[in-house]
């Protein structure tokens, strides 16, 4: 598959031709149809600027209505110009009383809240044929640095990612998200055998 950036996006139109000629090129060497994934979080991280819909982004949104409505209309939108996956929602839990990185794209500080608005956008992008992609996993909401200028280390233990960062990932792959997305964040103080043994946990939660 390929993945589109702001450098890619001209117009509707051109992204539109752009998609269908990259899904011809694969047919031609025989290729099943690609994947093309976008970032359309809204807020600070949306490739695709007016005309399209521009949304204030997760913590703007109030309720799940404001949920639906984000995904219903990306979806649309995002059909309509031939991509057919689109890299979030973000699922990361950003606390109070600390500089999060995620602050102004998390939808908060509850992971139940954050589970909660975080389904709505899967469950109905999905309904409407685009795939969705969970990040970034673990959870990056209790880092402060950014992880592509730096490598941000997380001193939190097992225990502490799984009764807060991992609660919306369990029930995002417990709702057969279509993708999960991984952070660049080390992990010191979990053993390094811990991601297939995690996985087994929350697919089991």
């Amino acid at each position: 598959g390929v993945v589109l950036f702001s450098q890619n996006i001209e117009t509707p139109d051109q992204v539109k031709k752009l998609c269908a000629a990259i899904q011809e090129y694969a047919r031609t060497k025989h290729q099943p149809p690609l994947i093309i994934a976008i970032d359309q979080e809204g807020g600070q991280v949306a490739r695709l600027k007016e005309p399209f819909t521009e949304f204030p982004g997760n913590p703007a949104m109030k309720d799940v209505n404001d949920a639906v409505h984000f995904a219903e209309t990306t979806a649309a939108e995002l059909s309509q110009a031939g991509i057919n996956m689109n890299l979030a929602p973000v699922m990361d839990v950003a606390p109070l009383g600390m500089t999060s990185i995620m602050a102004e794209r998390a939808f908060g500080h509850d992971p139940e809240w954050v589970a909660k608005l975080g389904l709505t956008v899967i469950t109905h992008l999905q309904q409407h044929h685009i795939m969705a992609v969970a990040k970034h996993f673990p959870g990056i909401g209790r880092t402060a640095a950014d992880s592509h200028i730096e490598l941000p280390a997380c001193e939190y233990s097992l225990s502490d990612l799984k009764s807060y960062d991992l609660i919306p990932f369990a029930q995002c792959i417990a709702q057969q998200v279509a993708g999960i997305m991984l952070s660049h964040v080390m992990y010191p103080e979990i053993d390094p055998k811990w991601p297939a043994s995690l996985s087994r946990q929350i697919a089991h939660r």
